[in-house]
């Protein structure tokens, strides 16, 4: 994150302020010397440079987005080390330039210089924790949309192209005269499911059931056209039906087990949707038929990053999602997503 001209314009103002303050403090000890007026200018242009430091070090470690009593800490730590700093430099750079460090410097005044300090880069921290939170938000919530919008563009990618489209009226006009029933049948599904696609609403989360809801349809119009090659198993416990997921996550897997699994056996394969509450989580977890090739794993990387980053910006590191080789055969991609 790059500041603008007013982050350096009150980096100048507060930092010069306070020192001038101190300047006209130190004064009526020591009278007016050059060395005590050099002295705090550097002042205020080590403390610019060493709360910027502190700025891009919250930002690069992530320090802002961590629960309230880790970013404390880690903001605590970080203020007494460069109270420390500070005051060092001071003592440090008027001695240098020749004032009287027994005089000026017992213990006492040394104390108060860094208990001075470390509230003013305190203070510094709070405010600007304060005035930029509501950026950081806003920002969070534009990659949320974003994530999202590259979710639906997959998903619709993959539905409503034309490979998909034919598939699924070819299905549907050897259905008409051989079961019209099913035919219909097909054709609500289809419905449902270009309806969901295209309308519903963005919100960050969705129960699973209603994920379920669409899934069902979608593996029905597959159903049709792998016919016998593709053998469904849908187990998901009652309560983790009520649980908010992100939209189109569980649509996503399925789609690459098919894609990446069952379309590419000639004998076809098994489908197996799992899903449930366990200590405190929900586990969701799609198998498939097949083997998690290495040389074939980056083809599906593209939904599968897309998940991980929208759990990222929801859950933080509270949520995962893993793809392997299952113990009995077969790929398992496996979702975890803490349910508060």
């Amino acid at each position: 994150m790059n500041p603008g001209p007013k982050y350096w314009m009150w980096q100048a103002v507060a930092w010069g302020g306070y020192s001038a303050i101190s300047i006209l403090f130190a004064a009526q000890y020591t009278g007016w010397q050059p060395a005590l007026v050099v002295n705090y200018l550097l002042y205020t242009c080590y403390s610019i440079a060493f709360t910027d430091l502190f700025r891009r070090l919250m930002h690069r470690r992530g320090w802002l987005d961590l629960p309230t009593p880790a970013r404390l800490a880690r903001h605590a730590v970080g203020i007494l080390i460069i109270g420390a700093a500070q005051t060092f430099l001071v003592v440090s750079i008027y001695t240098l330039l020749g004032g009287n460090f027994k005089e000026t410097w017992p213990l006492s005044s040394i104390l108060w210089l860094w208990l001075g300090t470390t509230l003013a880069t305190g203070t510094w921290t709070g405010v600007y924790v304060t005035l930029t939170l509501s950026r950081r938000r806003r920002e969070r919530q534009v990659q949320m949309q974003l994530a999202l919008r590259e979710a639906e563009l997959r998903a619709l990618e993959s539905q409503i192209n034309p490979h998909f489209l034919f598939n699924c009226l070819n299905s549907i006009r050897g259905l008409v005269i051989e079961d019209p029933q099913k035919a219909q049948d097909t054709i609500t599904r289809f419905a449902a499911l270009l309806r969901y696609n295209l309308t519903h609403d963005s919100r960050h989360t969705v129960p699973l059931s209603a994920e379920a809801e669409v899934v069902a349809d979608y593996l029905a119009l597959e159903k049709v056209r792998f016919e016998d090659r593709l053998r469904l198993h849908v187990d998901i416990d009652p309560e983790a039906a009520a649980i908010p997921v992100p939209p189109m996550i569980l649509q996503t897997l399925v789609e690459n087990a098919l894609k990446h699994g069952i379309s590419r056996l000639p004998e076809g394969g098994d489908v197996r949707i799992h899903a449930a509450a366990r200590n405190g989580s929900l586990v969701i977890e799609v198998e498939n038929t097949g083997e998690l090739v290495a040389g074939r794993a980056g083809d599906t990387n593209v939904g599968l990053n897309n998940i991980r980053e929208r759990l990222r910006l929801l859950y933080g590191d509270a949520a995962s999602l893993s793809l392997q080789n299952g113990a009995s055969g077969g790929v398992v991609a496996t979702v975890q997503i803490p349910r508060a």
